[in-house]
């Protein structure tokens, strides 16, 4: 028996967003907002303490906004990045970002090994990021066997890197949740 596989997304991502989208001038709006939704979700009890937008280069305009999905839609992959980048190749209707101009990803915080591969194939240009791996693994998370130089890896294929954007705000939401006894969920099933 195969499965089918609809992922039901909150309603509230898209009220938020469109809620936001006007406030959307620059990469600090747009982490502020990334951000928002990490800390947003912590509150519904959706998932993990994580956020992520997807925004155009040229004017900063917003495109997609997602949060972390994993332990309340039961699927490992439904890192917030991997929703933002997933709702907003829906929105613009390509597998390919890049064919639709230059976009950014902006997540609270840095990518784990997972996230770092959905960044290259999704065909964003630039990734922005706000607490670092290291921020996300004090609170308990594992960010998996990332090269020790990850953004020389991204840079090398084109997509430029801006880390520590509003890391403290960001980092404060990941040491909130783990602290409010948040699930930490990672590959070993360890909490």
């Amino acid at each position: 028996m195969i499965a089918d596989l609809n992922i039901d997304i909150p309603a509230w991502f898209k009220e938020k967003a469109e809620a936001a989208r006007p406030q959307i001038k620059d990469i600090d709006s747009a982490m502020a907002l990334a951000i928002e939704f990490s800390a947003e979700n912590i509150r519904r009890g959706h998932g993990g303490p994580f956020g992520a937008v997807v925004i155009r280069a040229d004017d900063h305009s917003l495109v997609a906004a997602g949060a972390n999905l994993v332990t309340s839609r039961g699927l490992s992959s439904l890192h917030a990045e991997v929703v933002a980048l997933s709702l907003a190749q829906r929105m613009l209707k390509t597998w390919d970002l890049h064919s639709a101009g230059e976009l950014i990803l902006v997540s609270s915080c840095e990518p784990c090994i997972m996230c770092m591969g959905a960044t290259i194939w999704s065909g964003v240009t630039h990734l922005v990021c706000g607490a670092r791996g290291s921020d996300a693994e004090l609170a308990g998370f594992d960010e998996g066997p990332k090269p020790e130089h990850w953004e020389d890896q991204l840079r090398q294929r084109g997509i430029a890197v801006q880390v520590d954007v509003q890391r403290d705000a960001a980092a404060k939401v990941l040491a909130h949740y783990a602290s409010g006894g948040g699930k930490i969920y990672n590959a070993r099933g360890q909490s």
